[in-house]
């Protein structure tokens, strides 16, 4: 019995395996490489050229022990995609997961939205996504690796927010996508999933043009477990799917957020404060 916790963590080792997060300058994106690096895996690091925080992510992943290399990226750029993976295919050998973490937003009335500002969510929220993964997936196959692609999408995937309809319909389009990948790559060995978090502490929404105190007490108030996620706290799903352990799941949505799609409707607050029935000893 005594080896039993071993072997279980073993399920979650990725020791050999090399890594690409976009995104990876900070919020999720560093969480995300440093819980990547805790487990063993290398990093390769994805963020525009100049983006604040590349350094402390790399430092964060050095001093575990991994290996870290930084590739200043526009993903907006789609058409330079598969170089890029060409690239770091040839200068860091075999890709063993892809995490399709960056993401862009903008709060916009439906009416408000332009067909540029559409396409800059869509660019980078979708369109580079696909390119990626295609990219990666075809170099996982020629490396004949069992690769794992997990796109960060939302609970924005799933039900609509007001002020959103660029990033809704990127998030959910990005879910049906990698539902396609999924059965397509399978035959490879190759998984592709989602992890849908909820409101987490990221700077995503830091411009958006609200009354920010409010609007979060009233969403907190919104989430059975009463406060935003931290990004670390995502990490334990990224983990289920980038490893052995999550082997058998495929075409799946995983979702992280404290319980907001679970709860129709926020009645708790209505009803009469809550009686344990249960004495305490």
């Amino acid at each position: 019995m005594t080896d039993a916790p071993h072997r279980g963590t073993e399920r979650f080792d990725l020791t050999g395996r090399t890594a690409l997060v976009t995104g990876a300058a900070r919020g999720l994106g560093r969480a995300f490489a440093v819980g990547l690096a805790e487990a063993g895996a290398d990093l390769v690091l994805v963020d525009l050229p100049g983006a604040e925080g590349v350094t402390e992510t790399i430092a964060a992943v050095e001093e575990l022990g991994r290996r870290a290399w930084s590739y200043p990226q526009d993903l907006s750029r789609t058409g330079e995609l598969a170089d890029l993976v060409d690239t770091v295919r040839a200068e860091r050998g075999p890709l063993h997961i892809l995490v399709n973490n960056a993401g862009t937003a903008a709060l916009e009335r439906y009416n408000e939205i332009t067909q540029e500002s559409w396409h800059a969510v869509m660019r980078v929220n979708l369109d580079a996504v696909f390119f990626l993964s295609q990219r990666v997936a075809e170099h996982m196959t020629a490396d004949r690796v069992t690769g794992r692609i997990i796109t960060v999408t939302s609970k924005n995937a799933l039900v609509a927010e007001a002020g959103l309809a660029h990033y809704n319909a990127s998030k959910a389009a990005a879910q049906l996508l990698t539902e396609t990948l999924a059965v397509e790559l399978a035959p490879h060995g190759i998984t592709a999933n989602t992890l849908a978090p909820g409101m987490v502490d990221t700077p995503i929404d830091g411009d958006f043009p609200l009354d920010r105190d409010a609007f979060e007490a009233a969403y907190r108030e919104r989430i059975p477990l009463g406060r935003y996620a931290r990004p670390d706290e995502c990490v334990g799903a990224l983990l289920l799917l980038a490893s052995d352990a999550g082997a058998y799941i495929t075409g799946a949505r995983l979702v992280v957020d404290g319980g907001v799609l679970a709860d129709q409707m926020p009645r708790t607050r209505f009803m009469p404060p809550y009686r344990n029935t249960v004495r305490p000893e």
